[in-house]
């Protein structure tokens, strides 16, 4: 999975039946292509470094899209002033485990894990993000 600074992540079902989806959160959007995957876009920022993934969400009201944090198999909320949605997903993007967490708790890392994505409490299910669906981080097109 490569994803750069100014990103888009991508939801793509593993497998899923076709019908209609939930509702879509106010800036993401939401779209089915012609091999059937469904496609939800969000502003993505990365943390890699140690400092920058240990750091996170801290000393912020809110985000605007999503925080990948890699490589990473656990986060904690200590210190948070909201809750967050946190998907945890495997080497191939895959979505492993998915859990709503308050602040000031601490989650035990998860096998397999190899990245984690953060965002407000509500917003990985509103872009119909779902246990085995695929997250791509893409960057966006210039001027879009």
């Amino acid at each position: 999975m490569r994803a750069v600074a100014a990103a888009e992540p991508v939801v793509q079902p593993a497998d899923r039946s076709s019908g209609a989806r939930g509702g879509a959160a106010a800036r993401a959007e939401q779209d089915r292509n012609v091999e059937g995957s469904w496609r939800a876009c969000a502003p993505l920022e990365r943390a890699c470094s140690f400092s920058a993934r240990f750091r996170g969400l801290l000393g912020r009201d809110g985000i605007e899209g999503a925080l990948m944090l890699q490589p990473a198999s656990s986060v904690h909320t200590f210190g948070m002033r909201f809750a967050i949605d946190v998907a945890y997903l495997a080497s191939s993007g895959s979505v492993l485990a998915m859990r709503t967490m308050k602040p000031n708790r601490l989650g035990l890392p998860r096998l397999r894990t190899r990245a984690i994505v953060e965002a407000e409490a509500g917003a990985l299910g509103r872009w119909g993000v779902q246990q085995g669906d695929i997250l791509l981080a893409e960057p966006v097109p210039d001027g879009g």
